[in-house]
């Protein structure tokens, strides 16, 4: 079983994006920074925010749907905002998405928001709403179940060191997991954390027996040369010693995001 996890950027390398998620075939694919605007076209869109302006793909869920037919994908909104087609509104939703190949099943599901509750009139005020979403996905060929959550880490404009709603953060992600994984299969938890490896958040998750993929195979970057800033560290994959692990890569190539695309393969 194949698991991606990436921050897909709102799209902005829109080309790219869409064909290495059709080439990666993943069973499931669990995506942060999606739009979606339902009963609307595809196309490109402009967010934004305190003078910063950002290409977007108004519509990113349709099209990668789209680009994967033998999947059913699911979205889940933190927030319903505009976004801007020269001097048209676009009225869009943002959020998570979540991806899985039609021949396994989904014998569990949960949602919950880890910062804040959803913002209907508006992207929100920083730092901004953020939710995770936890399955348990029944391989019927390997006749066996795996439980997979990810989250999309809420941003501080000050940085990425620990406070105290990240750290509740990380507490409502395990009472969420805890909802769904019933303890005695391998566990996966994923995303764009937006902490730093020596994150408190760490400590919360171990209690649940994860540990780190990125950091434990002494990884130090997964960010692209979009990204010009200085720490490299935003995503990571966490497995329980139950997971057995085939294949684990941060993908250098093809850049499909500011952020690296995490690879893992089960067993």
């Amino acid at each position: 079983m194949r698991i991606i996890s990436l921050n897909a950027w709102g799209g902005r390398l829109h080309e790219a994006l869409i064909g290495y998620i059709g080439q990666a075939d993943p069973d499931v694919l669990c995506l942060q920074e999606v739009l979606r605007t339902p009963g609307a076209d595809c196309g490109w869109s402009i967010y934004r925010d305190a003078g910063l302006e950002l290409p977007q793909r108004f519509n990113l869920f349709a099209e990668i749907s789209a680009a994967l037919p033998g999947h059913d994908g699911f979205f889940f909104p933190t927030s319903r905002g505009e976004l801007f087609d020269g001097d048209r509104t676009i009225t869009a939703e943002f959020g998570l998405a979540t991806f899985v190949r039609k021949t396994h099943s989904v014998i569990g599901d949960g949602l919950d928001f880890v910062h804040g509750s959803f913002s209907a009139d508006g992207w929100g005020a920083h730092p901004r709403p953020r939710n995770a979403h936890c399955i348990r996905v029944f391989s019927h060929e390997r006749r066996r179940a795996v439980t997979i959550a990810h989250m999309h880490g809420l941003r501080d404009p000050a940085g990425k060191g620990d406070t105290a709603a990240r750290q509740d953060q990380a507490a409502a992600l395990v009472r969420l997991i805890e909802r769904v994984w019933p303890g005695d299969e391998g566990l996966i938890v994923c995303g764009d954390f937006n902490v730093l490896p020596d994150s408190a958040t760490f400590t919360i998750l171990a209690g649940l027996g994860l540990s780190d993929l990125v950091t434990g195979n002494g990884l130090v970057d997964t960010r692209t040369s979009y990204y010009l800033k200085q720490g490299r560290f935003a995503d990571y994959m966490l497995v329980t010693p139950g997971v057995k692990v085939g294949k684990f890569e941060v993908v250098e190539a093809p850049e499909v995001s500011d952020h690296r695309a995490l690879l893992l393969d089960i067993g």
